[in-house]
């Protein structure tokens, strides 16, 4: 894998989840894409579009909001090495709204690439099939948030698992992150009101566990963030750092000829 590959962030990904080889890897160096700049609030998808790429977010912050929901419901949160669409190789019909939250950069790949690599790399298909599983685990922790945590809480949580998120693809290594929203899309995310959400950043302020300065979101006590929200990341599916190192070529052994 060359330095500065333009798509390293999705090796990132993968590699958090699944063991692979450098070969495994190389086969990513080929991947046809069409790079494309999205300004804040446009749409990448819409509900009914028939998708036949792959939307992989290389930076910036994607999300997922209800058609139907008058307030824009955010469902999911896409960050860096995210493919936002990952399922639509398997169903390409677009349910809900694709939207950036801010300025963002995103690769567009055809879906017939993902089925290829698939084919040719037993390892890499079990990837992607774990990106895809862990995708609908962070669907499910979302549920659970906004079913049963009150509002402090929600907010914590969600913060939590996007910082591991983004650590996962070397961001916010020090706690400092551009933040993925504004306070009226945490709101969104959160199901809570706009003031609520901004009563809530301030309540978390007072703590002492996190400062918001415009763009920037810097958690100043992060054990005491994961406390708060109870925060367990097992539901990420996220290796060690060690294992998540890519596996080394296999040596093949010289064949003496006689």
């Amino acid at each position: 894998m060359q330095a500065g590959f333009a798509f390293s962030k999705l090796v990132d990904r993968l590699t958090s989840l699944a063991g692979l080889a450098t070969d495994d890897l190389d086969l990513l160096t080929d991947m046809p894409s069409s790079i494309v700049h999205i300004g804040p609030r446009q749409a990448v998808l819409r509900h009914g579009d028939e998708a036949t790429r792959c939307c992989l977010l290389l930076q910036g912050y994607l999300s997922w909001q209800s058609p139907e929901s008058p307030d824009g419901q955010i469902t999911a949160i896409c960050v860096p090495g995210d493919i936002a669409d990952l399922h639509t190789l398997y169903r390409p019909r677009i349910d809900g709204n694709l939207m950036a939250l801010g300025p963002a950069i995103v690769a567009l790949v055809p879906h017939r690439f993902f089925h290829e690599l698939a084919a040719r790399s037993p390892a890499m298909s079990r990837a992607l099939l774990l990106m895809l599983l862990a995708d609908h685990a962070i669907q499910r922790n979302w549920t659970i948030n906004l079913g049963s945590r009150d509002a402090l809480t929600r907010v914590a949580h969600l913060l939590c698992e996007i910082t591991v998120r983004l650590q996962v693809v070397g961001l916010a290594r020090d706690f400092r992150l551009s933040s993925p929203f504004t306070q009226s899309d945490l709101a969104a995310a959160c199901s809570i009101s706009p003031v609520h959400a901004n009563r809530t950043i301030q309540e978390l302020r007072r703590s002492n566990l996190l400062q918001w300065r415009g763009k920037t979101i810097e958690i100043t006590d992060w054990r005491g963030l994961v406390r708060l929200a109870d925060f367990n990341p097992a539901y990420l599916s996220i290796r060690s750092q060690e294992d998540a190192r890519p596996l080394p070529r296999p040596v093949t052994a010289a064949v003496a000829v006689a």
